[in-house]
């Protein structure tokens, strides 16, 4: 982005934000766990198991904000004349979600 360009922010009422950071926190204490399962010496399929919880999680959090940028975001843009551009950016959005799939 350069200097020019506007940054783009999105509202989230604050609960929705509150929900949002604690999923993460608990995303990144399960990830503080791996380490120490890792440093423990810990069976793999053990630590895999870990791995597949937290990619799991990752992606509900992911479509929790995608559900509200379709819904909010893109919406609002459609209504003020602004479709193309959104739902081009949507579909970017789209192809880089699924290839982390």
């Amino acid at each position: 982005m350069n200097h020019f360009e506007e940054e783009k922010r999105t509202q989230r009422p604050m609960k929705e934000k509150e929900q949002l950071m604690n999923r993460l926190k608990r995303i990144e204490g399960q990830v503080r766990g791996i380490q120490g399962m890792i440093e423990n010496d810990r069976y793999c399929v053990d630590i895999l198991t870990q791995i597949s919880a937290i990619n799991a999680a990752m992606k509900k959090v992911g479509l929790q904000l995608l559900e509200r940028h379709v819904h909010h975001c893109v919406a609002d843009a459609i209504k003020d004349g602004d479709g193309e551009e959104a739902i081009q950016e949507l579909m970017d959005v789209f192809k880089r979600f699924s290839k982390s799939q």
